[in-house]
């Protein structure tokens, strides 16, 4: 898939301050003694936005990330569509050119991986920042690796990557999942879903479509409000019928290997056959790591402290920037309504010099 031309290309680079080397554009080559103009850490939609408006515009940059480039979308399910348009989905300028007008997992990959090609972003990927420290004007970000410095940090590390989990015994069990990715594993088998969100409705139909005996657990009293319109019907009208049972006002007590589900409703205890189980609840950002940053978050909700015109948080020269900007709330935010955050960034940036 061809992304198309970009309408505004990468600027003249910046010219270092006195006395300053030039950073590479390698990331593995920038080393302790390089000081960047912005450090990215997550190189998911967010991440590569802010690099790439930090490329327009002349600065050095490099977009960190522990896993691979796009991570969180390399986990959505292997079919998956967006509901999101396409044109929606765009950033830096590059359009989104493909026939469909919603596209599938596969060509969002392929588009947030041109948008990197195009701009010649810095990446080190598969490096863990454990931590940022704010030495007078210079941030010090370490990572597993090394130390690398930066005048701006911007953390973009979404939420996906920490799953919510139960508490209860057996969720670590290999039968147990966090995320689900396709059901023709599970033709024949009998699989738990727990939760009634949109993840949790999309697996469950899919499951129920490719031949799996799949039910619901779930501790609200109905399927979750905000399902999506076409998702919502669909999903309730199977339970009413049977095709999947569903569980409300009940929750889990254990998995238990080689029997199954031990939940706890309205009708007492029991035990719900399963070969597979899947916990799709949702997701919290690292709030561990975001305080090891610096950031300042609200106990209750988890969203930090930030300019929502500059996206900049309680530290100077430190922004916070996608999905992170929502706490806990994290069906706030997507990439359609953060795709500013970079540009916001960048030209606050270049404000201040």
């Amino acid at each position: 898939m061809a992304p198309g031309s970009a309408r505004r290309g990468v600027s003249a680079r910046r010219r270092p301050r006195a006395g300053e080397p030039p950073v590479p554009d390698e990331g593995e080559r920038v080393s302790p003694t390089d000081v960047l103009d912005l450090l990215v850490v997550g190189a998911g939609p967010t991440g590569i936005a802010i690099g790439a408006e930090a490329r327009r515009e002349g600065l050095s940059v490099l977009v960190v990330d522990r896993g691979p480039l796009t991570a969180a979308i390399q986990e959505y399910p292997v079919f998956m569509e967006f509901f999101t348009t396409r044109d929606r989905l765009e950033i830096a300028d590059v359009p989104f050119t493909i026939a469909e007008d919603k596209p599938t997992r596969r060509q969002a990959l392929a588009y947030y991986r041109a948008v990197v090609e195009r701009y010649k972003v810095p990446l080190a990927l598969f490096e863990d920042v454990v931590k940022v420290e704010k030495e007078g004007e210079i941030f010090r970000v370490h990572t597993a690796k090394r130390t690398l410095a930066a005048r701006a940090v911007a953390i973009a590390t979404g939420y996906f990557g920490q799953p919510k989990r139960l508490g209860v015994p057996g969720e670590d069990l290999p039968w147990v999942h966090v995320r689900y990715r396709e059901a023709y594993p599970h033709f024949q088998q009998d699989v738990v879903i727990v939760g009634a969100g949109n993840t949790a409705a999309e697996a469950a139909l899919d499951l129920w479509r490719n031949g799996a005996r799949v039910s619901i657990v779930h501790r609200g009293p109905h399927v979750k409000p905000g399902v999506k319109y076409w998702l919502k019907p669909d999903i309730e009208n199977r339970i009413a019928e049977g095709s999947i049972p569903a569980r409300f006002h009940t929750r889990v007590r254990a998995f238990r290997d080689g029997e199954g589900v031990e939940v706890e409703g309205p009708g007492g205890v029991e035990i719900l056959p399963a070969q597979a189980a899947y916990l799709l609840i949702g997701y919290l950002p690292d709030a561990d790591f975001e305080r090891r940053c610096g950031l300042a978050l609200d106990p209750e909700t988890l969203i930090p402290t930030f300019d929502p015109e500059t996206c900049e948080s309680n530290v100077p020269g430190l922004y916070v920037a996608g999905t992170l900007q929502a706490g806990r709330w994290t069906d706030r935010i997507f990439i359609e309504n953060s795709r500013d955050h970079g540009p916001r960034i960048v030209a606050h940036l270049k404000r201040r010099g």
